[in-house]
């Protein structure tokens, strides 16, 4: 079964959604599970895991209830206020809903480069793995050195980063970058997220050799059985079409076995985040 394990749904607000600034008028719409499923159905991909966007419980909710009338939907990553005083509460109503999956946090958009080692939040990441919850790292590669750190302070938790921590693809900086996913890599519980790319390089002119380099890197750190392919649709169509994203992994991977080729795109994801 493929799988595409990160992308997003949204109402368009311009204000909730301010992050979608004028040069992206093309996302400024909304992106339903109606304008997905033929997009998925057309690229030979089975099912699909719905990513937060907005930093809110309605977030949470809004995706959980599409996830219930839509069966494509495999899995909801929502977020939740990890460092809230009534967090067990919040865990407890949402762990009602089978597909939820996992939670994630905008650290990317944290001034604090640190953020991810905060002991409330730390705390709050802890009470996920009390109700087999996985978590989403969402960060750029300044933020990666706590990344390092973080990991370690959970080697049994199902972990996962997302777009390979948004590489300088753009500027072919890669030194720094490489250096933090291989050490990243050592916690055999993370895994990475072949998503998100386009966006990171030169919009209008990228081609897959711009992210040949990084590929190489996490596939030789985390190894075929930790990767797992997403379109991170539709924030890609900044860049590029779904089929474009796509075909950018599934070329990459051709070289691996079909039984690795069918891990990248589905079979660990599926495992990942327990879906059915």
């Amino acid at each position: 079964m493929v799988i595409d394990s990160h992308q997003h749904f949204w109402k368009y607000h311009p204000v909730k959604d301010a992050w979608i600034t004028d040069d992206m008028k093309v996302i400024q719409s909304d992106f339903l599970p109606e304008h997905l499923h033929a997009i998925l159905q057309e690229n030979g991909v089975h099912g699909c895991v719905a990513v937060q966007a907005d930093q809110s419980e309605d977030e949470t909710q809004f995706l959980l209830d599409l996830a219930a009338t839509h069966p494509f939907v495999k899995g909801v990553v929502g977020w939740i206020d990890l460092r809230a005083d009534k967090l067990s509460e919040r865990l407890d109503h949402f762990s009602q809903y089978d597909k939820l999956k996992g939670f994630r946090h905008i650290v990317q958009g944290e001034p604090d480069p640190a953020f991810l080692l905060r002991e409330d939040f730390c705390e709050g990441v802890r009470a996920l793995m009390q109700y087999d919850l996985s978590y989403d790292i969402l960060v750029y590669p300044i933020q990666l050195p706590a990344v390092e750190k973080f990991v370690q302070l959970f080697p049994d938790h199902r972990l996962v980063i997302d777009h390979m921590a948004k590489p300088y693809c753009k500027t072919g900086d890669i030194a720094a970058w490489e250096k933090s996913m291989r050490a990243i890599a050592q916690s055999g519980n993370v895994y990475c997220k072949l998503s998100g790319l386009v966006t990171e390089a030169d919009w209008q002119n990228w081609t897959a050799k711009d992210f040949q380099p990084y590929l190489d890197v996490v596939l030789e750190a985390f190894g075929p059985q930790r990767l797992m392919y997403g379109s991170d649709w539709p924030v890609c169509l900044l860049a590029a079409s779904y089929a474009q994203v796509k075909g950018i992994v599934t070329d990459y991977i051709s070289r691996l076995s079909p039984a690795e080729q069918a891990a990248i795109m589905g079979g660990n994801a599926t495992a990942f985040y327990k879906l059915s």
